[in-house]
């Protein structure tokens, strides 16, 4: 399959450039993707950010290096680009437990993180309905997260501040001041060169005076995927974000366009096993 090539050759890019800067816009150069799409589904399918992958595997091949050589450890510092000696005994000892020092020592215990190979994995046995929109471009209005896809903290952070907005009144205050019945959460602005995006709790803005604490973003004009989950929240439309980056994008020929990704929440109990919300995510059509 086309995306497992593109997959595999971003790992290939990577790992014959663990002594470099790489960049990730290199890195989805070579998978011929986009970096806001590359990211996400390496993040969706592997459950690491890109970030963090390239750390891993640099101390790895650092710790090799060490435990078989006389090498110095300045010198294998710089090589895997640490600023400094410090800089890198640090994140050696979060991996490894030891300093780079230790690791010279026989018989001493370190951790290899394995280079990643994408598999096709068969599924389908159960469907996914989705629909096809085009929408104009519109704006929204919320209070704002910033948060990180970095050791799975979205999936920490975003619950936590849709409880604490519920529970404060700002949600209740949003749909009032929007005069709206459909929430939003907006995920935007990936920066995920430091895998971190923000995400607003909203609604749909149609006026002219932005109101009093409230943050107003532009939805771009967009080709959207419609998928509808159906389930207590935050499990169900966790679950169905992963399916979608998972087997979707996989199973098409759409990439992700670079726009933000919209949760639409209906009136309803959210904790109830039949509540329904959908999740638009903006694609367009993968160049051949």
């Amino acid at each position: 399959m086309e995306w497992l090539n593109q997959m595999q050759a971003a790992i290939d890019y990577m790992e014959g450039h663990m002594e470099e800067r790489i960049t990730i816009d290199d890195i989805a150069r070579a998978a011929c993707s986009s970096p806001f799409h590359f990211q996400r589904m390496f993040y969706m399918l592997t459950g690491v950010t890109v970030g963090e992958y390239i750390r891993r595997r640099k101390l790895t091949l650092a710790a090799q290096e060490l435990a078989g050589s006389g090498s110095r450890v300045l010198n294998v510092a710089l090589k895997y680009g640490y600023d400094s000696p410090e800089s890198f005994a640090k994140a050696f000892r979060k991996l490894h437990g030891i300093t780079p020092s230790q690791a010279r020592a026989e018989g001493v215990k370190l951790k290899a993180y394995p280079r990643i190979a994408f598999k096709i994995l068969l599924k389908g046995d159960k469907e996914m309905d989705y629909q096809i929109v085009e929408k104009p471009a519109f704006k929204a209005a919320g209070i704002v997260l910033e948060t990180t896809l970095e050791d799975g903290y979205n999936l920490k952070d975003i619950p936590k501040f849709w409880a604490e907005s519920n529970q404060n009144g700002s949600v209740a205050r949003i749909s009032q001041l929007l005069g709206v019945d459909e929430m939003y959460g907006v995920i935007y602005d990936m920066d995920l060169g430091q895998d971190t995006f923000k995400y607003m709790i909203g609604g749909r803005f149609n006026g002219e005076q932005v109101p009093e604490g409230l943050t107003v973003i532009d939805i771009p004009a967009s080709r959207w995927a419609v998928f509808t989950a159906v389930g207590p929240l935050p499990g169900s439309i966790q679950s169905l974000f992963g399916r979608i980056f998972q087997e979707w994008f996989p199973a098409t020929g759409y990439e992700h366009a670079d726009a933000p990704e919209l949760e639409v929440y209906l009136p309803g109990d959210t904790r109830s096993a039949d509540y329904r919300c959908e999740v638009w995510i903006p694609i367009v059509k993968k160049d051949s």
